[in-house]
């Protein structure tokens, strides 16, 4: 397959790497077939409204409209419902990590599209946990006072849930846009032994530990470790 080959390895493992990586191509070429089917979907539905979201600046509290998120010459907007709400004690431990890895990326993100996120806490209690966490480049909205997050799967049945959507500037559309992609996974069967891991593959951290012999295994990421982070045994 490609002529490479580590010090001291056997001829056993050079063979079974060897068809691993046959495994390897194949997935890289169903993800591009995959991206590209993505991308080939027609419009989908007009947004429902030109929701009003809080959000704060300058530690006001203050109102900004769907149409209002998007940065002028940018035609698409990602959007993540993050699990975060009154009734709840803490934030998502899973979609913390998540956006821990989502504020890094968002001066590239911003390069190409415009990003927010989206949680039905009050605003005040959404900055305080970004803060807990150094988030100092997400767009964070309140959807406290509106039907977003039931009308776009970030609420299911009183529920919250993770959910991703993506919209597009639609001319079209009176609304000025049309909604062109969700992470509709997270409502199928999982396989046995997984979640649905319906976001996985915008996730850094699983797709590290899935190249390890360890693998994931049953572990999940904590709002907080008792350990302390080592760096060079120090």
């Amino acid at each position: 397959m490609v002529d490479i080959g580590y010090p001291n390895e056997s001829d056993s493992y050079r063979a079974a790497r060897d068809e691993l990586l046959k495994s390897e191509i194949a997935l890289r070429a169903q993800v591009e077939e995959v991206a590209m089917r993505r991308r080939s979907l027609p419009p989908g539905g007009e947004l429902k409204e030109d929701y009003i979201f809080d959000r704060l600046v300058n530690g006001s509290v203050q109102q900004i409209r769907f149409s209002e998120l998007l940065p002028p010459g940018k035609s698409t907007l990602f959007i993540y419902s993050f699990m975060y709400a009154p009734e709840m004690d803490a934030a998502c431990p899973m979609c913390t990590s998540f956006l821990d890895g989502l504020n890094g990326q968002i001066v590239h993100l911003d390069q190409r599209i415009g990003v927010a996120v989206v949680a039905r806490n009050p605003i005040e209690k959404i900055q305080a946990h970004a803060e807990s966490r150094g988030w100092d480049r997400l767009q964070l909205l309140s959807s406290a006072n509106n039907s977003y997050n039931t009308d776009y799967y970030g609420e299911v049945d009183g529920n919250q849930q993770t959910m991703i959507n993506v919209f597009k500037r639609d001319e079209s559309a009176a609304s000025g846009f049309s909604h062109f992609w969700g992470s509709e996974m997270a409502f199928a069967p999982a396989e046995e032994g997984q979640n649905m891991r319906h976001v996985d593959m915008m996730w850094p951290l699983w797709n590290v530990l899935d190249v390890t012999p360890e693998g994931r295994g049953d572990w999940y990421p904590a709002l907080s470790y008792t350990q302390p982070i080592m760096f060079n045994g120090h």
